[in-house]
Order: C-alpha cells, then sequence, then structure tokens
C-alpha cells in the first residue's frame, strides 16, 4: 500500500497535527474524498493504532475532550465489526459476499463442527476394555443405567468385600457396581488397593469396596511373591536385592492393612468364599478375625463360584461350620447376588437426597499419570493425608485406577485418580502379562475421564521418550495438565538457578506441552505437593474459560493486522470472515474463510500464540477448527433467499387477483 493509500486510510480530526512533526507535510484530509469501501478500512484499522502518550499533546484543556470523543468512537465500533471480515485484501463484490453471512448459521455450523471433530478423535483414539487374547466370560454384565442421586460419596454406607486371594471378589464388585471397573484377571494376587463404586439396589445406594486378598497363612518368601505375581526385575534396576526381598516380604501386610480399613468403615460385610475349593485354613482364620474383631457389624456369608443352583446348595453346605449362614450365588452369571443385596440392604441406613445435594456441584477430576516407580501413589498419600494407596518399590503396585475424593485447603474438593505405571507398548506386549495390560488401559482411561492430568516425572531421569508418548496422549485428548517434577530432593548441589535450567530443559523435551504449568515436590517427605492442587485449580479455571464473540474477534483482528495470511503463487490470500468459541473443556474456536487450504501450519501456530498471549489458557491445548466458506455455499445462500422473496411474491399476486 502506498503513502498515499495509508494516509486516505487514517480517520484524520482536528487534533490530527500532534500525532506526528511529520503529518504536516500531507496535505489537508480535505482533498480527499473516501469510499464506503475505504471508510471501512478506516474503521477496522482505527482500531490497531497506537494509543498516544501524554508527549503527543499540548497542555491546552481540549486534550481531555479529544481522549475521551476517540475512546467513545472505538468502543462503539466492537458490535459493528464482529459480523466484518477481518482481511483488509479484495474488493467491494467480497465484502458484500461476507456481510451476507448469517452470524446463528455460523454458530450452528461451528457446533456441528466441534461434534464432527471430537467424534473422529474418539474413534482415533479408542481404548479397548480388554486385551484381544482374553478369554471372553459366559453372561458378561453390560453397564447398567441407573439414575445418580447427588449425595457425597463419604455420606453413603459402605459395603466391604472381604476374603482370600482368587475367590472372585473383584468380578462380584463390577456385578455390584455395574461395569468393569475392577481387572478381573483368574490368577491370584491382582487387585491390592483398595476400590470403591457405587452400588443400587431398589430405593437403597451405597459405596461398594473391593479389597485385596487376606493372606493369613504363613507362607514363603517365593511363596509369596508368586502368589502376588511380583516382579523382582521389571522396573527395579538400581534397587539393591536387599530391599527387593524386604518390599516383597511386606507386600502381605500392607495388602491385609487395606482391607483392614475397608472392614472397619464399612456398614454390612460381604465375606466370599470359594464353593469349589471348598473350606481351607485360610478361609477358618478369616472367618475368626471376623467374629472375634467385628462382631459388632453384619456379616453376610457368600459362596461364589456355584453356577447351578442345585450344586449350589451342596458346595455351600460345608461352609455352615463358620457360624454364618452361607448364601451360594454366582458372580459372573448373577445368580443368587438378588438375594444377597436383599440380605445386605436390609441392615443399611438409607439416606435421602437433601436440597444441599440437589446442587449438583462439579468436581474436578485430577489423574496422577507416569512411567513406573516415579511416586505417584507417593503424591496420591501426601494429598489426602493418610496411607490410601501401596507405596513400595516394586514395579506394578498400582494396578487398578484408584479414585478418591479429597477437599484442598481452601475448600475446592477435587477427585483424584492413581494409575499404574505406563510402559513402552512393545515392553508390556513383550512381557505375555496380561494384568499389566489391563493396567495400562486403565491408565489411559483415566486419562480420559479426568479434567486436569498431573504428569509426574523422576527428577534425576527427566524426561524420557516414553514420558513424551504420554504427554502425546494428553494433548490428543484435549485434557488440562501440569507437569509435576518429583523426587526433587534427589537433585544435588541446588542452587537459585538449578531450578531455571531444568525447567528449560523440560520445555525443550516436551515442546507438545509448552503451556503446562511446572511443579517441583517431593512426596515421600510432603514437600510442596500443595501447590499440585494450587496449579490444578488454575488450569480447570483456564479450561472452562469462555470469550465473548466480541472480544475473540478484537483478538483475532489485531493477530491479522499484525500479520495477515502469505499469499499464494496464485496470488490468493486467505480471508477470515468469522470467528466463534463453540466449546470448553477444551477451549474450542471455529474460523470460518475462505479457503481453509490457503492457512498455512505455521499461521495456524501464530493464530494460537497469539490467543494464549491475550488471553491466557495456561495448562490447557487449544484447539482451533478451520471451516472453509467457498463461493458456491455464498450462492446457495444468495439462491435460497432469492427463491424465498419469489415465492411470497408470487403468494401475494395470488392473493391480489383473489380479491
Amino acid at each position: 500500500m502506498s503513502s498515499l493509500d495509508i494516509c486516505a486510510s487514517v480517520h484524520f480530526c482536528k487534533n490530527c497535527s500532534s500525532l506526528s512533526p511529520h503529518l504536516k507535510y500531507f496535505p489537508s484530509p480535505a482533498a480527499f474524498s473516501l469510499s464506503t469501501h475505504r471508510h471501512r478500512q478506516l474503521q477496522l484499522r482505527s482500531q490497531f493504532l497506537a494509543p498516544l502518550s501524554a508527549a503527543h499533546f499540548s497542555s491546552e484543556a481540549g486534550k481531555d475532550e479529544f481522549l475521551a470523543a476517540e475512546m467513545a468512537e472505538d468502543s462503539g465500533l466492537d458490535s459493528e465489526l464482529d459480523e466484518e471480515e477481518f482481511s483488509s485484501d479484495g474488493g467491494d463484490e467480497e465484502e458484500e459476499e461476507a456481510e451476507s453471512f448469517d452470524v446463528q448459521e455460523f454458530e450452528r455450523e461451528a457446533k456441528e463442527a466441534v461434534k464432527e471433530f471430537s467424534d473422529s478423535l474418539s474413534r482415533e483414539l479408542k481404548i479397548e476394555d480388554e486385551v484381544p487374547n482374553q478369554k471372553r466370560t459366559r453372561g458378561r454384565q453390560q453397564p447398567r443405567i441407573t439414575t445418580v442421586s447427588n449425595i457425597p460419596d463419604h455420606l453413603l454406607p459402605r459395603v466391604a468385600i472381604v476374603g482370600r486371594p482368587n475367590v472372585g471378589k473383584s468380578a462380584l464388585f463390577n456385578r455390584l457396581v455395574g461395569g468393569n471397573k475392577a481387572i478381573v484377571v483368574d490368577e491370584p494376587g491382582v487387585t491390592r488397593d483398595r476400590l470403591y463404586g457405587r452400588g443400587f439396589w431398589g430405593e437403597y445406594e451405597f459405596m461398594v469396596v473391593d479389597t485385596g486378598g487376606v493372606l493369613t497363612v504363613s507362607k514363603s518368601k517365593e511363596d509369596v511373591v508368586e502368589e502376588l505375581a511380583v516382579s523382582t526385575t521389571i522396573g527395579m534396576e538400581g534397587i539393591p536385592l536387599a530391599s527387593r526381598e524386604a518390599a516383597i516380604a511386606k507386600m502381605p501386610s500392607m495388602i491385609e492393612r487395606q482391607a483392614t480399613v475397608a472392614v472397619e468403615e464399612a456398614s454390612a460385610i460381604i465375606f466370599l468364599v470359594d464353593g469349589q475349593a471348598g473350606l481351607t485354613s485360610a478361609d477358618v482364620e478369616i472367618a475368626d478375625w471376623l467374629r472375634k474383631n467385628y462382631s459388632h457389624k453384619y456379616v453376610v456369608l457368600a459362596v461364589n463360584k456355584c453356577e447351578s443352583p442345585r450344586k449350589g446348595i451342596m458346595q455351600a453346605s460345608e461352609f455352615w461350620a463358620f457360624g454364618f449362614s452361607p448364601l451360594p450365588i454366582s458372580a459372573i452369571s448373577g445368580s443368587g447376588t438378588g438375594e444377597l443385596l436383599d440380605s445386605v440392604c436390609s441392615h443399611l441406613e438409607k439416606i435421602e437426597e437433601t436440597e444441599n445435594h440437589k446442587a449438583g456441584e462439579y468436581i474436578p477430576s485430577i489423574a496422577i499419570v507416569g512411567r513406573p516407580n516415579v511416586g505417584k501413589s507417593s503424591i496420591l498419600n501426601a494429598l489426602v493425608g493418610e496411607d490410601r494407596t501401596i507405596v513400595s518399590p516394586v514395579s506394578g503396585t498400582t494396578r487398578d485406577a484408584i479414585d478418591t475424593e479429597f477437599t484442598g485447603p481452601d475448600g475446592q474438593k477435587f477427585r483424584l485418580i492413581d494409575t499404574a505405571g505406563i510402559r513402552k507398548r512393545a515392553a508390556v506386549a513383550s512381557s505375555g502379562n496380561t494384568t499389566e495390560g489391563l493396567s495400562v488401559n486403565r491408565a489411559f482411561r483415566a486419562i480420559r475421564r479426568s479434567d486436569v492430568v498431573a504428569l509426574v516425572i523422576e527428577a534425576m531421569a527427566c524426561i524420557t521418550e516414553q514420558d513424551f508418548k504420554i504427554a502425546e496422549r494428553i494433548e490428543e485428548e484435549g485434557k488440562g495438565c501440569l507437569i509435576v517434577v518429583n523426587k526433587w530432593d534427589t537433585i544435588p548441589n541446588k542452587n537459585q538457578q538449578t531450578a531455571t535450567h531444568y525447567e528449560e530443559d523440560v520445555r525443550a523435551k516436551l515442546r507438545i506441552l509448552s503451556w503446562a504449568p511446572i511443579v517441583y515436590s517431593t512426596a515421600i517427605e510432603g514437600n510442596s505437593v500443595e501447590r499440585i492442587t494450587v496449579a490444578a485449580t488454575l488450569v480447570e479455571k483456564e479450561r472452562s474459560k469462555r470469550l465473548s464473540t466480541a472480544t475473540l474477534n478484537q483478538v483475532i483482528r489485531e493477530a491479522v493486522a499484525f500479520k495477515s495470511p502469505a499469499k499464494t503463487r496464485g496470488g490468493k490470500r486467505g480471508r477470515l470472515y468469522y470467528c466463534t468459541q463453540a466449546a470448553i473443556r477444551p477451549p474450542t474456536f471455529v474460523f470460518f474463510v475462505n479457503d481453509a487450504k490457503l492457512f498455512s501450519e505455521t499461521y495456524r501456530r501464530y493464530m494460537e500464540k497469539q490467543l494464549r498471549t491475550s488471553v491466557g489458557y495456561t495448562g490447557t491445548p487449544i484447539r482451533l477448527l478451520w471451516r472453509s466458506r467457498r463461493k458456491s455455499d455464498k450462492d446457495d445462500g444468495k439462491d435460497a433467499f432469492l427463491a424465498k422473496q419469489t415465492s411470497s411474491s408470487q403468494v401475494d399476486k395470488k392473493l391480489a387477483v383473489a380479491t
């Protein structure tokens, strides 16, 4: 654009001579006649003029009036420019076509674009619930569709399921809560931590607690390793052999401690035994333990794996020796579970839903993910202030995704999700461990159902290839994210610049999460773990932020004015007609342009950077969807409008003839 065009495009006023000393050499603004097209450029570009400083004015009293008039004129143009095009190139014909678009039509297409993108992304990131080689069990139950109340979990009565390993506790848990929440594999020692889920029966609602197998019979170290499927090599490099043996020896006692906590907080206890294996010494010891310590609680003895009703009565008869009334059931087929729930609910207190519960407070979920042995369970225990999960140097200690409700110091409620360590897919496949494959799938599903993901890395290991793979998955899922550098105390010789240099290294290796905040903590000592919830609160607010159309279009106009799309070899240039925020969590913006192919990937990244610079969105990915509005689309809209006008005129003529 020439200097004459620039002069003709700027709005002059009576005090314009004070803008710059060079303006006195230009002709008077009265010497130019501005066309309608140039006047629109004038209104558009007046938004991007730099604000005037006090040095540009004299000391006369008319300065304040001038500034007030200019500010009022600029603010009055926002609503007019929302529906105009943003590019300054093109003739009057293209502007008239852009103005013929309907804003409501844009908004409708934006919602359709978000839905199409979400569906395609879900198909791409589909997670298989079961590994292909696993045998499908007969009579697998489907998730039940039940109206969930707004009663908090901690107010509901709890029902604990206890028993020795491999009697079907997790299968019964899945049957009672509906779905496939717990890992069910035909091997002992799969469940280790307490797993909670909501159960419904009639008008009763309660929390079901799955526990690990209780080992009260003395066993050798080799038997414990084999029964609990503990690995002494995978993920334990660098740990002395004595520490490995000590951790393995403590594993049964830690599992029993988790089961004890579940029994103590339960209102009713389901003591589960195996009807096919018959009565064992471990069952006798558990029955004696329940009678001696929890005689004040209601205990129902359920004999599992009684697939045949006739044989079930015979299989359950030998368990009368425990002093409880045995009830034959089958967790897989569901037979006998109705009588079991009738018996349990008869001793539960019914919780009524009040007005306070019906408010439906939204509780954000934070998934704690990372490689094995980076301290995920330690972070969860440090946040909740109790031994919620088992912490051990044994690799793969956590199997299921453990949900825990937590209230921060400021009263903000969260749902923390501890997950299993995620190893490389090739390593999981080569190990042949079905349980580990299911655990990784649970971890990926925890990412999908969370709002914010805390990616935990080990300070000494820094960023590995597997960390980058997990970061890619978080970004693809569109989840908010914060990077937690755990075991910060292991970094030697720290100084004031250590954190700065470390952050630069993390940013360089995890460019895909350049927008994620970084938190340094030592979870085993409880240092700085509260910063995780503070950062998660900030990320959730940014992820839920919605911009008004006027503010968004103002940001886009400034970005286009600073750097317009590059022209192609054929002389075509991309033109932006309209932009709107179509969704939150994550923030999704839809750009309506003349041709999406004219906007390179570099320019799209530039637009995302301008949005983050101007508005924020710390800790959350941004989706930018580009929709082409070709000339055929415009002509179709015009033809429909003309057809509507023609039909209405024909009706008027018929009415006139009839009268």
